[in-house]
């Protein structure tokens, strides 16, 4: 509930950029446009680690179920040895599934999305069944305890399961493949989220485990089965979007240009498929799906929380227009809102049962909040459809997120912090300067295009 109450407020600042900017690229394309180059690369780091974390955790689930429909042990199908736990369980079914995700994908879009329809169309009836017969069978005594590991354990799992919402950013990227991405992107995105249901619950299959246990040992089949094609379809939109937003990042030269290719037969984009393929395979034939998916939600929670900053950004401010004192409120009062939000984050995260430290933050979030309703008038207003109460639904999906943030482990922090360290060396040293390039080069280019049409209206018929 909690996580999905984070992921709707999250949806509905991707819908109005997808409608106000209907282009490719999702939310890379959105903060490079409202926030600049430097937030857009850090973006857009965070979206390649989560394409290849995110794809390597589903191949990761994608095996436990397949063990389980074989109705053989957990983890016999992975190879035991004796490196780290967490890395100790090689995965060569996990590869084997990436290759031939990314392989239907790289053959055909249209392909892919029929094969996505029939196994969406399995899924969602087997997650009906799941839902009737599980209140069937239900046994009122496991609701006591209520909350076994209190409210602490209830925001650390959604913090760490947040990751099954986070595919609905791929639709997002399909705007150079819809035929009207200003009305078929939104409700993509909205009905996407509507049916979203987690069904990775752990690496050991645990639904189908649960109807074995109440004697229904035919429908651990069935649901392992469905699983399966709910998994499958994971991959294979993955396989879609992820790549897709890889090749808008090497358009604007922020990763190799190479990246950006699309085959001249297929008209996917191979070489951007394949970099991810390679590289969640990579990590899924070593990582346990514990370990992979905390460093998910992370990334996805910042992806998320960049994008909330981006429309309040987009709806106050406006270049050449907007006053420079404005501009400077705006930017104080975000920075309220948004150390405000991580100092709750904080709290919780330090002291769950501590009270003190939410009278200073809370207040200081809510004038935030209220100062940028008061004090800034508003310089865009979205032509068809806008988020409803701006600044307030964009600012608590801001805090939402860093506080869903705040109660992941210490470890989910560390990989973090290592893989952003990572991405500000590569930018200083490569991508910065490719990035200014780029831009150099199209402000020598127009000038000639100007020359050259002027010519030509002088030379005449």
């Amino acid at each position: 509930m909690a996580s999905g109450l984070s992921a709707m407020l999250s949806v509905f600042c991707y819908t109005e950029f997808a409608i106000e900017i209907p282009v490719a690229g999702g939310s890379f394309a959105y903060l490079r446009v409202e926030l600049g180059d430097f937030a857009a690369f850090i973006t857009a780091g965070n979206i390649l680690l989560e394409s290849i974390v995110g794809g390597a955790a589903v191949a990761r689930a994608w095996t436990s179920y397949f063990t389980n429909l074989l109705d053989r042990p957990s983890n016999s199908l992975r190879i035991h040895t004796n490196l780290k736990e967490g890395f100790n369980l090689l995965d060569p079914i996990a590869v084997l599934v990436l290759a031939i995700a990314s392989t239907i994908a790289m053959i055909s879009t249209r392909k892919t999305s029929y094969l996505n329809w029939i196994a969406s169309a399995i899924n969602t009836i087997v997650i009906l069944f799941v839902i009737i017969a599980g209140f069937a069978h239900a046994d009122t005594a496991n609701l006591t305890p209520f909350l076994p590991y209190g409210a602490e354990g209830v925001f650390r799992a959604a913090a760490i399961v947040y990751f099954a919402y986070g595919g609905f950013d791929n639709i997002a990227t399909m705007a150079e493949e819809t035929k009207n991405p200003s009305r078929d992107i939104p409700l993509g995105l909205l009905g996407s989220m509507s049916i979203i249901t987690y069904t990775n619950i752990d690496p050991d299959a645990a639904y189908s485990v649960a109807f074995q246990s109440v004697g229904m040992k035919w429908a651990k089949y069935l649901v392992a089965l469905g699983a399966l094609k709910g998994t499958t379809t994971v991959l294979l939109v993955g396989a879609l979007g992820q790549a897709r937003y890889t090749t808008h990042i090497a358009r604007a030269h922020m990763i190799p240009p190479w990246f950006a290719l699309v085959h001249p037969k297929t008209g996917t984009p191979i070489n951007a498929t394949l970099m991810i393929t390679i590289c969640s395979a990579s990590i899924a034939f070593f990582s346990s799906l514990d370990v992979l998916a905390s460093l998910l939600s992370i990334s996805t929670l910042f992806i998320f929380m960049m994008m909330a900053v981006a429309l309040l950004v987009r709806r106050y401010y406006v270049r050449g227009v907007t006053p420079k004192a404005n501009l400077l409120k705006l930017i104080i009062l975000l920075l309220v809102i948004i150390g405000s939000s991580m100092g709750t984050s904080a709290c919780w995260g330090l002291n769950p049962k501590g009270w003190v430290g939410y009278t200073i933050t809370l207040p200081c979030w809510f004038l935030g909040t209220l100062g940028i309703s008061v004090l800034l008038p508003k310089q865009r207003i979205p032509k068809v459809w806008g988020v409803p109460l701006v600044p307030w639904l964009p600012s608590l999906s801001i805090a939402t997120n860093l506080f869903l943030m705040g109660s992941l482990g210490y470890e989910a922090f560390v990989r973090f912090g290592i893989c952003t360290g990572v991405m500000l060396i590569y930018y200083v040293f490569f991508g910065l300067h490719a990035t200014y390039d780029m831009a150099h080069q199209q402000e020598k280019q127009e000038p000639s295009k100007i020359d050259e049409d002027a010519s030509a209206r002088n030379e005449g018929p």
